[in-house]
C-alpha cells in the first residue's frame, strides 16, 4: 500500500546542502501540491552545549571524532508536524527511522517501494566516522547506496526521497513512467526514441512508427529482457 502524503524529517547538521536541491524537479511540485513534507531539522540545535558541539573524539582512541548520542536522541524523538511556541507536537504516526549509513542494507527497488508505505520517515544523516553505536538503539533500520564512503549521509538521504517520492501517486504524471522503469518488475527499462526519425543516420525501429500498439507493446517486453540479459543477467537470476 502506497501512502498518498509523506513527511520526511532529515537530520542533519548541514541543512544548506539540502535546501536547493529538494525544491527542484519533481520533488518541488510535490511539496508545492502538499504530496510531499521535507523538514529539515539541525542536529545542532539540540546540542546543549553553548557552541552547539555534537561531536567527540572515540572511547579507546583513533582518527576522527564520533557524533554524540544525547543531540542525536534528542532530534530523534523531538521531530514532529510543526514547531510551535517552542515545542514539537507529536508526530500524527510512528515514523520509520532510517540512519543512512555504508553498513546498512544496499537500496533497491523493493526497499523503495516498502518505505512509499510509510507516512512519516526520519533520515538521519551521519559525519566524521559515524555516530555513537547507542543510537542505533532508536534506528529502526541502515540503508546504503552503495559500497563506497561519502563525507556524509546527505547526498544518500537525497538519493532515497527522489526514489521513494517517484512512488508516491501525483508526484509523477503518469503512473506507467513508474511501473514501466527499470527495476520496478525485476527487469531493466526498454530503449527510447524520439523525433527526428533519422539522427546521423542511425532510424528509430520500424515497429515504433507501425502505430500497432500491440506489437510495439511486444517489442518492448522483448527488448528489456534483452538488454536485461545483455547488461544485468544477475537480475534474471533473482
Amino acid at each position: 500500500m502506497v501512502a498518498t502524503y509523506m513527511r520526511i524529517d532529515i537530520l542533519t547538521i548541514f541543512p544548506a546542502m539540502l535546501q536547493g536541491a529538494l525544491t527542484e524537479s519533481l520533488i518541488g511540485k510535490a511539496l508545492q501540491n502538499k504530496i510531499l513534507d521535507i523538514n529539515l531539522v539541525d542536529i545542532r540545535s539540540f546540542s546543549k552545549d553553548k557552541r552547539k558541539k555534537v561531536d567527540d573524539k572515540p572511547f579507546g582512541g583513533g582518527a576522527g571524532m564520533v557524533m554524540k548520542p544525547e543531540p542525536l536522541y534528542d532530534a530523534i524523538k523531538g521531530v514532529g508536524v510543526k514547531k510551535k511556541n517552542g515545542y514539537y507536537k507529536k508526530p500524527y504516526s510512528k515514523p520509520r527511522v532510517i540512519y543512512m549509513s555504508p553498513q546498512g542494507k544496499t537500496l533497491n527497488n523493493e526497499i523503495v517501494k516498502n518505505l512509499a508505505g510509510f507516512k512519516h520517515l526520519v533520515l538521519v544523516c551521519g559525519h566524521y566516522e559515524g555516530v555513537d553505536e547507542r543510537v542505533m538503539n532508536y534506528v529502526d533500520e541502515e540503508i546504503s547506496i552503495g559500497d563506497y564512503v561519502l563525507t556524509g549521509g546527505e547526498i544518500p538521504a537525497m538519493v532515497l526521497i527522489d526514489s521513494v517520492a517517484r512512488m508516491l501517486p501525483g508526484v509523477v504524471k503518469e503512473e506507467s513512467s513508474v511501473t514501466n522503469d527499470s527495476f520496478y518488475n525485476g527487469l531493466l527499462d526498454y530503449p527510447h526514441y524520439t523525433r527526428p526519425a533519422v539522427f546521423k543516420g542511425h532510424k528509430v525501429p520500424d515497429i515504433l512508427l507501425s502505430g500497432d500498439h500491440n506489437k510495439i507493446e511486444e517489442w518492448r517486453q522483448k527488448e528489456s529482457y534483452k538488454r536485461t540479459k545483455e547488461r544485468r543477467p544477475d537480475l534474471l537470476k533473482k
